[in-house]
């Protein structure tokens, strides 16, 4: 995993990749009824907590005078916030480590959540055979980040750049439902086959409650990321968007917990209907810990400059762009740009005018002037602004 942490913002970088990595490994391991990835949940909680106590008492020694320590009250105020991200992780995960059960019809619309995770074996002579993670940059060629890589019956969870893949290896991923046939392909697995077009039965009240889930576990997820780059940009309005999402989010569990119980008649397994119930308060806690992550900036309060620096250089990084006029991304809907699989990059809000359009669908449209949100790997960035930004004028030597 590298050299130990030895500062505060080193500290800080490793608490929040290992709560997003718990965030992703307990959805997967839901997903997949793994419980070796619920285990690994486990562990990246006690890793985090320890990153975190250590965190705590480099803080209180660094703080010689008031003025530090109301600047390292603001750094625990968010290391707190990442804690609580983690800790929902860790109940989602253990769904799976108690054995509650979760219905079929979960695992199937978790498909076409705003990001789905995928498992893929490298079959012989496919073209990965012998890359590495940096050649092949997965992220921004298929919008698909590798959580963790399976070979024989070891797992190694959180792979880097100078990881090679082998025949036989699996690979946990997430990303875009586009992209899950793109790393397939590379992997020289068939495509997934098309759902079944059949005529749709009406909607059950168990069906309702799992559509509210994975509009919950969306929103959570979007409202994360917003708070994080709340932090980045120093944001009110994305703070203010971290709110509104987490008022929602207490509609939606409120919502669900009104659908569970309608549909315990018709549950075959009511352990099934406990689980949708873990499921959906993990992920009202995750929007919490959003907008409590996002206060200072809520409230105009300065942020100790180490928050920053921490959130720049993370494994997922903020980033922000505007589109000019006559670029290719002018004039086109996030679909036909396929800017997810094309840049590894996920929109998580655009700003036209005064007005802020979270999560924005396929079908969305940007414009000259929009000003994007997004998360991604670094180098994506790149990629994104050759998408929206116009090209600089040469300068003639003189």
């Amino acid at each position: 995993m590298g050299e130990e942490p030895r500062n505060v913002k080193d500290l800080l970088v490793e608490a929040k990749d290992a709560s997003e990595l718990m965030v992703d490994l307990a959805y997967a391991a839901v997903f997949f009824e793994e419980e070796k990835l619920a285990q690994e949940v486990e562990r990246l909680e006690e890793r985090m907590v320890d990153h975190l106590r250590r965190l705590r008492t480099m803080a209180m020694l660094a703080a010689r005078s008031p003025e530090d320590a109301e600047g390292m009250a603001g750094v625990l105020w968010i290391a707190v916030a990442i804690e609580r991200i983690g800790d929902a992780a860790s109940d989602v995960a253990r769904v799976v480590a108690a054995h509650l059960g979760i219905p079929d019809a979960l695992r199937r619309d978790l498909r076409h959540a705003d990001e789905m995770t995928a498992r893929v074996k490298v079959r012989e002579d496919a073209s990965v055979i012998g890359r590495s993670l940096r050649e092949l940059s997965l992220p921004t060629e298929t919008g698909m980040w590798v959580m963790a890589i399976r070979s024989g019956m070891d797992w190694e969870f959180d792979p880097g750049p100078d990881d090679v893949l082998s025949e036989g290896d699996v690979l946990l991923a997430r990303g875009p439902e586009e992209g899950v046939n793109l790393l397939r392909q590379l992997a020289g697995a068939p495509p997934l086959p098309e759902p079944p077009d059949d005529e749709v039965p009406p909607l059950s009240e168990l069906d309702r409650a799992v559509d509210i889930l994975v509009e919950l576990k969306d929103l959570s997820e979007a409202a994360v990321g917003l708070a994080y780059s709340s932090l980045l940009f120093n944001n009110r309005a994305l703070a203010a968007e971290v709110a509104t999402l987490e008022a929602r989010s207490d509609i939606l569990h409120d919502e669900l917990e009104s659908w569970v119980l309608r549909a315990a008649p018709e549950a075959r397994d009511p352990d099934e209907l406990r689980g949708l119930l873990r499921l959906a308060s993990a992920s009202e806690s995750m929007c919490d810990a959003a907008r409590d992550m996002t206060w200072y900036v809520e409230h105009g309060e300065p942020l100790h400059p180490v928050v920053q620096m921490a959130l720049e250089e993370t494994e997922e990084t903020s980033y922000e762009t505007v589109v000019d006029a006559d670029t290719p991304a002018d004039g086109r809907t996030l679909k036909d740009l396929r800017l997810e699989t094309e840049t590894g990059m996920f929109v998580l809000a655009v700003q036209r005018g005064p007005r802020w359009i979270y999560r924005p669908r396929g079908p969305f449209m940007l414009k000259a002037g929009d000003r994007l949100i997004a998360v991604g790997p670094e180098d994506g960035a790149d990629e994104l602004d050759a998408l929206c930004r116009a090209a600089e004028p040469a300068v003639e030597a003189t």
